[in-house]
Parts: C-alpha cells; sequence; structure tokens
C-alpha cells in the first residue's frame, strides 16, 4: 500500500506502531494528518500551533521516523502490509545503485544508520588541503631528521630479534611497495563507486594527515640508528631553507617511495609504508559490501605481506611497524566509533578539545554510513544521447526550391 494513500486510521496505527500512540488523537483526529501529510511533516510543525507538542525527545524521535519513512520509499517505492519499516526492519534495499546492492549493514545496526549525509564538498576539500600540508610538514622532517643520522660506524644496528631472524632480501622493499599500489588503486575504487564518497574521502584524509603529524613528531625527537649496513645512510646537510624545502617537493612530487627514486634515512619511527597499506586496507573493508569476503581477506593477506616485506628488506625495525600499525588502526577504529554512535560526542566537550576537526568534519552526520554505491560518471549512452539533442548536431531542413519554368 502506497504511503501517500494512507487513511488517518493507518497513520494512527504506524503511530501507536512506533511509540507515539499518546499522539494519535491529537495529530490524527484533531488536525487530520493522513500518510500525505504525515510525509510533508517537519520538526518545525511539531513545535509550533497548532500542533505544538511539549515533549523535545518525542519532536526529534518523530521527525527521526518520517525520515526512516522517506528513506524506505526512495529505495523501495511501497511499504509492505500498509506500515513503514522500525528501526528494527530487515535490510533495505536499492535498486538505483550499481549491481543493486543491499544497504550493506546488519538488521541490529539499522536503526543506527544515518539519515542526513550532505556531501559537504568543502569539507573534503578543507580535508584535502589539511592532509597536503602534513604530506609537506613530514617531507620537510625528513630533511631535518637527515642531517642527524647517526653515524653507522659509531652506532650499528640496534638488535632486533625479526631483522636477526629474516635474511636480508634486496626485492622487498620493492615488493612492499607495488603491495601499496595495488592497495591505493582498490581503495581509490572502493571510494570512487560509493555514494557518499566525498564523506568517505574526507575521513581517509582527516584520518592519514593525523597519522603522519604524529610521525613527524617522533621522527623530530628521537633518532635511531640506520636498520641495516646495506642502507649506507649518513649525515646530509641540506643547507638553507630553500634547500630543505626543494627537496621536501621533491620527495612529495615522489610519494616518498623508492620506485621513484626517493631515498630517505631517519624517518624509522614509525614506518610510513606500514601506515599507508594499513590505512587502504581498513578503507576497503570498511566502505566495501560485507559479503565481499574473498576482496576483504585478499586485502589483508597483501597488508601482511607488504609488512613483512619491509621487515624482509632490513628498512626499518619490528618496533616500527608494530607501533605504526597499531596507531593507524587505533585511531581509525576511534574516529569510526565516535563518528558512529552520536549518543558518545554529544554533550561531552572533551571530543571537541582532544578532536576538534573530528568534531567539525563529522558535525553532520548522525550515524553509520551505509555502503551503497553508484557510478558517479554518465554512461556512454547518455553522453551520446545528450551529444544528439545538442542543436548544433541537428541536420538542418533546407526548403526544396522550385522548378525553374
Amino acid at each position: 500500500m502506497d504511503v501517500e494513500s494512507w487513511t488517518c486510521k493507518d497513520v494512527a496505527k504506524w503511530l501507536s506502531t512506533n511509540g507515539f500512540g499518546q499522539y494519535s488523537r491529537q495529530l490524527c483526529t484533531d488536525h487530520m494528518i493522513d500518510g500525505q501529510a504525515l510525509l510533508l511533516l517537519t520538526e518545525a510543525d511539531l513545535r509550533s500551533p497548532p500542533v505544538s507538542l511539549n515533549v523535545l525527545g518525542d519532536i526529534k524521535r518523530l521527525i527521526h521516523q518520517i525520515d526512516l519513512l522517506k528513506r524506505h520509499i526512495g529505495n523501495q517505492g511501497r511499504i509492505s502490509n500498509g506500515f513503514a519499516p522500525t528501526t528494527s526492519t530487515a535490510r533495505v534495499t536499492n535498486q538505483n545503485h550499481v549491481g543493486a546492492d543491499e544497504v550493506d549493514q546488519p538488521k541490529k545496526h539499522l536503526k543506527h544508520l544515518a539519515t542526513r549525509l550532505e556531501p559537504e564538498v568543502f569539507k573534503t576539500v578543507l580535508s584535502i588541503i589539511y592532509v597536503t600540508l602534513v604530506f609537506l610538514l613530514t617531507a620537510f622532517v625528513l630533511t631535518v631528521v637527515h642531517d642527524r643520522v647517526p653515524d653507522m660506524e659509531k652506532y650499528p644496528p640496534l638488535p632486533d630479534i625479526v631483522l636477526d631472524s629474516i635474511p636480508l632480501i634486496p626485492w622487498a622493499f620493492q615488493a612492499c611497495e607495488l603491495c601499496g599500489i595495488i592497495l591505493a588503486v582498490l581503495c581509490f575504487l572502493v571510494l570512487f563507486l560509493h555514494k557518499h564518497r566525498y564523506l568517505a574521502m574526507r575521513r581517509l584524509f582527516a584520518i592519514a594527515g593525523t597519522v603522519f603529524l604524529l610521525r613527524c613528531v617522533t621522527m623530530f625527537v628521537t633518532s635511531l640508528s640506520v636498520p641495516g649496513i646495506h642502507l649506507q645512510c649518513s649525515a646530509k646537510v641540506y643547507g638553507t631553507v630553500w634547500d630543505k624545502l626543494s627537496r621536501a617537493v621533491e620527495i612529495c612530487l615522489g610519494l616518498g617511495m623508492s620506485l621513484t627514486g626517493v631515498h630517505t634515512c631517519g624517518d624509522y619511527m614509525f614506518s610510513g609504508h606500514t601506515t599507508c597499506i594499513t590505512l587502504a586496507n581498513f578503507f576497503i573493508t570498511e566502505y566495501s559490501p560485507r559479503k565481499f569476503h574473498i576482496l576483504h581477506t585478499a586485502t589483508w593477506v597483501i597488508n601482511l605481506f607488504g609488512i613483512f616485506f619491509i621487515l624482509a628488506g632490513h628498512e626499518h625495525y619490528t618496533i616500527d611497524v608494530f607501533i605504526a600499525f597499531y596507531i593507524t588502526s587505533r585511531l581509525f577504529l576511534y574516529y569510526h566509533t565516535l563518528a558512529n554512535n552520536r549518543a558518545l560526542r554529544q554533550g561531552d566537550e572533551r571530543v571537541r578539545v582532544w578532536f576538534p576537526m573530528f568534531s567539525f568534519f563529522e558535525a553532520n552526520v548522525d550515524g553509520i554510513v551505509p555502503n551503497e554505491y553508484e557510478f558517479p560518471l554518465p554512461s556512454l549512452t547518455k553522453i551520446m544521447e545528450r551529444i544528439r539533442e545538442c542543436p548544433v548536431n541537428r541536420p538542418v531542413k533546407r526548403p526544396i526550391k522550385g522548378k525553374a519554368r
């Protein structure tokens, strides 16, 4: 039965089912709220005369249920058995997205799905600016710590139980970077096809920027000895600040990868490569369909192999890799736990003090982001249709001249 064709009795029954039976008479009998009027109700309507509901919590919860009702209509078009789904209803299917994938959340989590998911592109742009500045700062700190690399003859590699047990594999670090490239491409594809791609990318850039900002501090405060004699690292003075900035830009353009010819020393605590591949792995598993078990298993295998290759190449100490994985994974989980549970960040000023950027970026997100997908670019068929409809490409009909007499 179509919601817009609901009678006042149907609306009253829906209100009772969702715990608002005390307002059935006021809304349905006194004000004749039927299905169409129910869908048009706003918070302002409930607050102001002639309705004037007095309980703020009931107003918020009722508007939330109406939003869920609208969301379900937008995805399925009709409500079965004459009633809208409550917060415990089964999964909502979406036939308009690529692959007709379901809203990818278990039943018990449906009540926590976000109802406000504006793209807020300007916030995503700010997150890009933030992570870019942090990467530039990281590259600049790399040039500073390179000046303070301990002398390899005076300070040999520190004892490391893993590095001492694994023989050096010369090509291992390049293999790690190939693992990183694979995960980066997969992560880009997942976020590119995600319906809420701007929000997901904003989270990626915000978390990546914060992790690398912490890395700047750990690299700067303590200089560890070179983990392997094969690295041939020595202190190198870049001279003026402009020389350091020029080197920093060079590192950024090369993405800090040895495959692009970038070689750095002194940046051991903690591993930037481990951070990147771990972050890509976590975002792939979080924002891809839950039923893609093969993809999730593959990304975890690639992540673990990437970590192994870092150690096999003796490019970092084991503690560098362990701390990088721990900080990256914890920050990812903390961020998403706060984002998915609005109750944890409401009325607590400590969240704003300790996570000011999070409070700004997630201010308008009120729950778990559903994994819905779409192709953001117009299809080739639509492009061809637009080309044909263009006035320039329409054939010009010329009048047929009469025969000369």
